[in-house]
């Protein structure tokens, strides 16, 4: 395990001290440094600290741990690997991330998720243990995003979910009845065999933060799917 203090270093110098290490790394005293962890892959990362805008951008199959908060634009067309979070996420959430997976324990904002997709066989996946802001899977062309709403005392999601949706899924675990969806979303409970496809997901988000994956699982759930009968194409088309 290589040990790095960030304390004194500009994003550049912590950059090229990750990209060097040969074996694992941990950054101690992070505070605003961007794109760490960037194209990373073979290496686990172990953060302490708030990192910058950009962590983990174009992962490509390493593993990164955050013991903090993180900023904007977290996993930014990420190609596979995992970035695990143990506090709450800013906007652009897997901005175009393309496989792997994000698991957030606290909330994200805006924009989670945004032109998501689908890439030769892989399906990433984005899990937030609160809430999020609006605009979530905003352009989804594929993947699943998961919004657990723990201890939220209203729906776990703002305005505008799903718009212009043509892929993937959004699973939003609430008790409260969604309202105000774009025309391009279909919303109904999910159905026992639909959470089948992201029980594992569960079982895995509990793993890193130490919750009971049955309790997350055994509630209610709404499920949305893009609405064939009007497509987000036809918002820029007259008829």
């Amino acid at each position: 395990m290589t040990n790095i203090s960030a304390k004194e270093l500009d994003f550049r110098e912590l950059n090229e001290q990750i990209a060097s290490a040969a074996e694992d790394v941990r950054v101690d005293e992070c505070c605003g440094q961007r794109f760490i962890g960037t194209g990373l892959n073979g290496k686990t990362l172990t953060i302490r600290g708030t990192p910058g805008n950009a962590l983990g951008a174009y992962l490509d199959g390493g593993v990164i741990h955050v013991h903090g908060n993180v900023q904007d634009a977290v996993g930014d067309t990420m190609n596979d690997g995992k970035i695990i979070v143990h506090g709450n996420a800013g906007d652009a959430l897997g901005y175009a991330m393309r496989g792997g997976g994000i698991f957030v324990r606290g909330n994200a904002g805006y924009r989670t998720g945004i032109h998501m997709k689908e890439y030769e066989g892989k399906k990433p996946a984005i899990l937030i243990g609160g809430s999020v802001g609006s605009f979530l899977g905003e352009y989804l062309a594929g993947g699943l995003l998961v919004v657990f709403g723990i201890d939220a005392e209203d729906i776990p999601v703002g305005n505008f979910t799903g718009t212009g949706m043509h892929g993937g899924k959004i699973f939003i675990r609430t008790d409260r009845e969604l309202t105000d969806l774009p025309e391009q979303v279909t919303a109904e409970i999910a159905s026992d065999a639909d959470l089948q496809e992201i029980v594992p997901l569960i079982s895995e988000f509990a793993g890193y933060f130490k919750m009971d994956a049955k309790s997350l699982a055994n509630h209610r759930y709404y499920l949305l799917k893009p609405n064939t009968k009007n497509p987000y194409t036809q918002l820029y088309v007259k008829n």
